[in-house]
């Protein structure tokens, strides 16, 4: 075996999910996604976005990034992100009924609104509870999740997130993300969601780029600041978003 057999097994695999992410199924919920997602920036409106711990990361991704889509709008809580410390503080909240209540405790949404929820397990009650009051307030969730995983598990406060999302984007993976197994008894290695699920939702957004170009739009997308003459074009976009993104 070459030294770098476990490494290449990795990429192997990562490349099969990646893969799997073509399948009708996969595209076809996309397709659905990117065309709410550029209906409601042609209206002028924005997409809200939720993680938590990791899954927080596939969200961070998405918005003030060099070729992402300006409109995104993330609900990042403090007590969910992987800069708390220690880290462990993150898991109770995350699997705590009641606590995405206190996360939209400021945010309201609206007929209309769409909700961005990314979950790899979908089993714990913050996401779903979450998608539960958008959809309580008119907003359409849509959902990245492991489906295969998700099925394996139970949730932890009963309902699973691809069971109430409105549009179920499956992540392709294996139960417990990690995919590769080097000893017998220890845990898998090798978590795939991050480079997988990064991919599909960049790969959304490029979609919803297509589109508002088919009909006639300039895509508000942020150009690389570390590229020359970058500022007047994101000027221009963060002037048209500030009062809408947070962030900005």
């Amino acid at each position: 075996m070459s030294e770098n057999a476990a490494y290449c097994r990795y990429l192997d695999v990562v490349e099969d999910h990646l893969h799997a992410a073509r399948s009708e199924a996969v595209i076809h919920s996309v397709t659905l996604a990117a065309e709410l997602i550029a209906r409601k920036i042609t209206a002028g409106g924005i997409v809200y976005a939720f993680g938590a711990s990791h899954a927080g990361l596939l969200i961070q991704d998405q918005f003030y990034r060099a070729g992402g889509l300006v409109p995104i709008q993330p609900i990042l809580p403090a007590q969910l992100m992987l800069n708390t410390e220690p880290v462990t503080l993150t898991s109770e909240p995350e699997q705590t009924p009641g606590f995405a209540e206190i996360v939209l405790k400021n945010i309201s949404f609206a007929q209309g609104d769409l909700l961005l929820i990314a979950s790899v397990s979908g089993r714990n009650p913050v996401a779903v509870e979450m998608c539960q009051i958008a959809q309580l307030q008119g907003a359409t969730v849509i959902a990245l999740t492991n489906v295969t995983y998700s099925s394996a598990v139970a949730g932890r406060h009963g309902d699973r997130l691809f069971e109430v999302a409105d549009i179920v984007i499956d992540l392709p993976g294996v139960v417990g993300d990690a995919a590769i197994g080097l000893l017998p008894g220890m845990p898998n290695v090798g978590p795939t969601s991050s480079a997988v699920g990064a991919a599909i939702l960049h790969g959304l957004m490029v979609q919803v780029s297509a589109q508002l170009i088919a009909q006639g739009q300039n895509p508000p997308v942020f150009a690389s600041a570390n590229m020359d003459n970058s500022a007047a074009w994101n000027d221009r976009l963060i002037d048209n978003y500030r009062d809408q993104l947070t962030y900005l």
